[in-house]
């Protein structure tokens, strides 16, 4: 069996203001061996990339605050590592490809000057030997001229261009975890399809684990070996890819699927979800799917539900379980 490269236990994040409390994540358990990629998926709001920026230590702590859990990275604890040893992890041994790489890099340096100051400082190489390390990164991930994306400004390459540089950087310290934080967004279908061929080949070619975040089960089935679903901070479902797809068993999982289009709903009226995930800080009591829930009865508005397995590796979080594979 592949060793666990991360394992999240009971995560509780909360950012705190005067008068307000919102509760990003409540109780998140997720785990990722060697070689596997693992999908977040969820509607905007859920604590997708709250899970993200706790994993790479990125939470302003003020107003930001881990009430409890552990995020275990190679049996470290990362919560409880002082600024400088995540510095020495974030980059090297944990990569990130953010959400919208225009945002995030610094549109005053070249392409090149961003990677080679990340080789020099992770990995201690000499100029010429990080300029060199980069160039064979830009290659892997298709930038075939990677010469002058390494002397161009963000500004200068396309959205597809930046993502792969994005990507490059990411991986060119050789980390054992890569967590893409909707890697496809604003892409064009076919952009979208490359990446995601990009990442599978890092993965087999690294031996990655890779949690990739999404809101878009369609690209979550082409890429994903296990998928875990979360809603109002708490993961409600997760499973592999088979039997999540095969044998779906939270009404929420349920109704993210039926909203995807596919060829054999050409010309039917999508199925939407009513209402929105909720404010974290008004989280709903019960569970907290069940004002959206068309399965929803008393004890839902009562009490939160337990997680408990249905099969191998299959857990969801409902007390409606039975009437949701009835349906």
């Amino acid at each position: 069996m592949d060793p666990v490269l991360l394992n999240i236990r009971n995560l509780d994040v909360s950012f705190v203001k005067p008068g307000e409390n919102a509760h990003a994540l409540r109780g998140i358990d997720l785990t990722i061996p060697a070689g596997e990629i693992h999908a977040l998926v969820g509607e905007s709001g859920s604590g997708k990339t709250v899970t993200s920026m706790g994993i790479i230590g990125l939470i302003p702590m003020l107003p930001g605050r881990i009430n409890a859990g552990s995020i275990h990275f190679k049996g470290t604890d990362l919560t409880r590592l002082s600024q400088s040893k995540m510095r020495e992890i974030r980059g090297k041994e944990i990569g990130m490809v953010f959400q919208e790489p225009a945002k995030y890099f610094n549109p005053s340096l070249k392409i090149g000057e961003q990677i080679v100051e990340m080789l020099m400082l992770h990995l201690g190489l000499k100029k010429k030997e990080a300029i060199d390390q980069a160039l064979s990164f830009l290659d892997v991930v298709g930038l075939g001229n990677s010469r002058r994306v390494l002397n161009s400004y963000p500004h200068e390459l396309s959205g597809g261009m930046k993502q792969r540089a994005m990507i490059a950087m990411a991986i060119c310290c050789h980390p054992a975890l890569l967590i893409a934080d909707e890697p496809t967004t604003a892409l064009d279908v076919t952009l979208q399809l490359q990446i995601l061929e990009l990442i599978r080949n890092l993965k087999d070619q690294f031996s990655m684990g890779i949690l990739f975040i999404s809101h878009n089960l369609g690209i979550v089935r082409e890429i994903a070996d296990r998928i875990s679903v979360i809603y109002a901070g708490k993961i409600v479902e997760s499973a592999s890819k088979n039997e999540f797809f095969n044998n779906t068993l939270h009404p929420y999982t349920r109704a993210l699927l039926l909203s995807i289009p596919s060829a054999e709903k050409r010309g039917q009226r999508l199925r939407a979800i009513d209402g929105s995930v909720p404010d974290a800080e008004k989280i709903p009591s019960g569970c907290s799917f069940h004002p959206r829930c068309p399965l929803a009865e008393e004890i839902c508005r009562r009490k939160s539900p337990e997680t408990l397995t249905y099969g191998d590796g299959h857990w969801a979080a409902c007390h409606m379980i039975w009437a949701s594979t009835d349906e």
